[in-house]
């Protein structure tokens, strides 16, 4: 599955895998279908694993790649050492960046703008974090998307538990190069906000 392929799709599922010592996250990603289409991976170096027992995961730099289900690289989501709000970066395969989160939080009300490499605001990831429900919004306000632990068909009977969720983009989205962004920053979302912590 190429890198055009893998963003093609609309409905991403992603599943967590549970590791005994938690130094690093991992997530399958399966489409609508419940095919494995590929994974969220996070490689943690043998010092920065000393250092997320010593000083925890929230001031540390992290790599998030997402990957097909033939562990080539699609895109990667980085973030240097945390001294207030650190930019985090969005890239393609090559290394390009494509934009730029903005992280905001309220309570259990975390905001994500994704902005271009000119700071032009693509689109925003709003919700609640304590019930995992998000909007999509692009940069005129208009809904293109969500997250959700909800969904139906096929994939109800696969996940049954609550650890999963559904990143949905609208069908009608056009915006190949934006939607990379914003996808890859859906699908990363919950091992980001799990770095805050």
């Amino acid at each position: 599955m190429s890198k055009t392929d893998f963003f093609n799709g609309h409905d991403y599922f992603i599943d967590e895998k549970v590791h005994f010592f938690k130094f690093a996250n991992v997530y399958n990603i399966f489409n609508e279908t419940g095919e494995n289409i590929g994974a969220v991976k996070q490689t943690l170096s043998f010092g920065q694993k000393v250092l997320t027992l010593l000083i925890g995961k929230p001031a540390l730099p992290f790599k998030l790649e997402i990957v097909n289900n033939d562990d080539e690289l699609q895109a990667t989501i980085s973030r240097g050492w945390k001294f207030f709000m650190s930019k985090i970066v969005v890239s393609d395969p090559d290394g390009n960046e494509l934009a730029s989160i903005q992280q905001k939080f309220k309570l259990f009300k975390p905001t994500f703008r994704i902005l271009d490499t000119s700071g032009q605001l693509i689109a925003e990831i709003k919700g609640d974090w304590k019930a995992w429900s998000f909007q999509i919004k692009d940069n005129n306000e208009a809904e293109i998307g969500t997250i959700s632990k909800k969904w139906a068909g096929a994939m109800r009977e696969i996940f049954t538990k609550a650890d999963k969720y559904n990143v949905h983009i609208d069908p009608n989205y056009t915006q190949s190069k934006h939607k990379v962004a914003i996808l890859s920053a859906a699908i990363t979302i919950d091992m980001v906000l799990k770095n805050q912590k």
